[in-house]
């Protein structure tokens, strides 16, 4: 593996902390922005910005910190929602919540004695995703009943939202196994003293 210029940079333990605090920077200002769009989404940025700085608070070091790529692909779904790119709102949806499974995946792996292998792996981010949407759901549905904010969904396009959310989760899972346990090494560039 080529450990000179750029690739060298991206694996510094320094340089990823710096990365992931501005990305977590940009996920809080996502939140504050969408308090007066949409109060749903600002909830949801602000959930990804507290699993974000969960390893810092956890170790007491602030570099300890998620890869930025994991925090980059979270803040990816959030900026579609907030900026209501076109044609991007239901896959927004799906992406974000697949990226909160992968995000507490990687912190299990990274930030404790767990380690899962490939077929653990995989499921388990498929199972939180889906549990992860199952909760998105109620939160929505409550929202519509007691704040008054529509839900508008029927029962069969909340199935179908389910189905696509699986599927974000099997490929947020093999995106993990594949990308983050394998290729960046996460452990070799994380200040992790648990």
């Amino acid at each position: 593996m080529n450990t000179s210029g750029l690739g060298q940079t991206l694996r510094s333990e320094r340089i990823n902390a710096l990365l992931a605090w501005v990305l977590v920077g940009f996920v809080a200002v996502v939140a504050v922005v969408n308090v007066g769009i949409d109060l749903l989404w600002a909830g949801f940025a602000a959930c990804v910005a507290v699993l974000g700085v969960v390893p810092a608070v956890a170790v007491r070091s602030l570099r300890a910190m998620l890869p930025w790529e994991v925090l980059a692909l979270a803040s990816l779904p959030l900026l579609a929602q907030t900026f209501r790119t076109p044609g991007t709102g239901q896959v927004a949806t799906y992406l974000a919540v697949a990226a909160v499974a992968l995000i507490v995946a990687v912190e299990l792996h990274v930030f404790t004695p767990v380690d899962m292998n490939y077929s653990f792996a995989v499921l388990f981010v498929v199972v939180t995703t889906m549990a992860a949407a199952g909760v998105w759901a109620i939160i929505r549905w409550s929202a519509d009943i007691y704040l008054g904010i529509s839900f508008g969904l029927t029962e069969r396009e909340l199935m179908f939202e389910f189905v696509a959310s699986t599927v974000a989760g099997l490929l947020a899972g093999i995106i993990f196994e594949l990308y983050f346990r394998r290729f960046i090494r996460a452990h070799e560039r994380l200040e992790v003293d648990i």
